[in-house]
């Protein structure tokens, strides 16, 4: 579905008075909803679906010369999970405090020196002070004898920045070295090489089956890579009394139902739901997977990260701590990105931590044969940003702090639309981490008809492989203002 957008009003030859705009706005609205009602399940998924309607319906709504404030407050984009932070507006304190969160962009370089950021002007430091920081990073990766700008033949990332990431891992409590780390280009180019890595390893040992377990509603990208490299896929379908987390009890029964499952991918805290894994639900996991290890049965985890960071750092430690038992980090493959955490969606900063450095070389196959080699552009923006991390903790503190304030926003907001509109069974609220959130609709509302009677436009369950009922929204890419 592409076409655009065709109304019975679309040759508008002047502005129509503004109360006219919204009629016509939301006869616009409930037209391409109806065409793509039948299609949200195919194609490119219901993320992606959700955000193509958007997208379509701003454009046809400019070509209609509605007035942009009329199109802000009737089109609400809360499908993806990006932050935009040359959108930002919250400023909770005075300006230039650690409250004014329309400076992040200048602070995390992505701002242009000189920009206009709703009343804030960029100076253009950090953006001039990354550049500084890839040359010298240039200069260091030169002196030991590792040139970027030529072939790489193991195609992993350079040893200093691999290094790097091990050292991160290792703040964690994850005791791993540089030979454990493979680059990525994100989690989701991360994620893909494991699941083709694995695939290859278990053609080359004679395997003729292998499952990959997915607890859901969960991220439904690896789903797709899985099946697309031979894994037999086997779902398991969360309950809202277990806040949508795989239990143990569930697990051992997956487990022994299907002895194909040979990989579990988890998502520590999670998305779409916004809830995440305690201590101690983790190590209950851990007990059932050793369980089976002892019975001669090898069971990975892929332990999806992404959003380790966004939440309580005790309580994201006290998670990770549960990796770090020899024989559970022996067989866990960590899949990391600044990505959600430092809202660098658009740099690809990722990497992957294989427990067993024999794994890491064994599915580094699937970069040498996708890859060739990692940009050296890209390392060397990379690098600088790492060091930028280190030398200005707070960023990680403040990044962390506006994303509560989104979520908090959010929550109170959508409490208050319910108000008015009754169209939630229940609003969760989260674990205090993610940039998302997960709530269940009344009988007879979607995604659809919550889009058409508020303008808020969200993600339906089916997107995660759960029900229609549930709807996830996201923090990113717009500002909540308060309720």
């Amino acid at each position: 579905m592409s076409q655009s957008i065709t109304s019975s009003d679309s040759s508008v030859s002047s502005v129509l008075p503004r109360d006219e705009q919204r009629v016509l706005l939301r006869k616009l609205r409930s037209e391409i909803l109806a065409r793509y009602r039948p299609h949200i399940k195919k194609g490119a998924g219901p993320i992606r679906v959700m955000a193509r309607i958007v997208t379509e319906l701003k454009e046809e709504c400019r070509h209609q010369q509605i007035d942009q404030d009329i199109i802000d407050a009737e089109i609400v984009n809360r499908t993806i999970g990006d932050i935009d932070l040359r959108l930002v507006t919250e400023c909770e304190g005075e300006a230039g405090s650690t409250l004014d969160y329309r400076t992040l962009a200048d602070e995390l370089g992505i701002a242009l020196p000189g920009a206009q950021f709703n009343g804030y002007t960029a100076n253009g430091e950090t953006y001039h002070w990354l550049r500084a920081q890839m040359l010298e990073c240039e200069k260091l990766l030169l002196s030991q004898g590792y040139d970027p700008r030529i072939y790489d033949i193991y195609g992993v990332g350079n040893p200093v920045l691999r290094g790097w990431m091990a050292e991160e891992m290792q703040k964690w409590g994850i005791p791993v070295e540089a030979q454990h780390v493979n680059l990525s280009l994100g989690a989701m180019n991360g994620i893909d090489n494991v699941l083709r890595g694995l695939a290859h390893i278990y053609r080359t040992q004679g395997t003729t089956e292998w499952g990959i377990l997915f607890p859901e509603p969960g991220f439904n990208v690896p789903e797709w890579q899985a099946q697309s490299y031979g894994y037999h896929i086997h779902c398991y379908k969360t309950l809202p009394e277990q806040r949508f987390k795989i239990t143990a009890t569930q697990l051992d029964t997956a487990l022994a139902s299907a002895p194909d499952i040979r990989v579990l991918y988890l998502t520590v805290s999670n998305n779409p739901t916004a809830f995440s894994y305690s201590a101690e639900e983790l190590n209950a996991l851990h007990a059932v997977l050793r369980k089976y290890r002892e019975q001669d049965r090898q069971i990975y985890i892929i332990a999806d990260l992404a959003y380790i960071g966004t939440g309580k750092p005790e309580e994201d430690r006290a998670r990770m701590a549960t990796f770090a038992a020899p024989d559970v980090l022996h067989n866990t493959i960590f899949v990391s990105s600044f990505s959600k955490t430092h809202t660098l969606t658009g740099e690809r900063f990722g990497w992957v931590t294989s427990g067993d450095p024999t794994v890491a070389a064994a599915i580094a196959v699937s970069w040498t044969n996708g890859l060739a080699a990692l940009p050296g552009e890209w390392q060397l923006r990379y690098m600088a940003y790492y060091r930028l991390f280190q030398d200005r903790p707070w960023l990680t503190e403040k990044l962390r702090a506006f994303y509560h304030l989104r979520r908090a926003r959010l929550i109170a907001q959508l409490q208050m639309i319910d108000k008015q509109y009754q169209l939630f069974d229940e609003i969760y609220v989260d674990d205090d981490a993610t940039v998302y959130n997960w709530s269940k609709l009344k009988d007879g509302i979607d995604a659809f008809s919550l889009f058409e009677q508020t303008g808020i436009a969200g993600v339906p369950g089916s997107g995660f492989g759960y029900d229609d009922e549930y709807i996830r929204f996201s923090i990113g890419v717009i500002p909540v203002n308060p309720a």
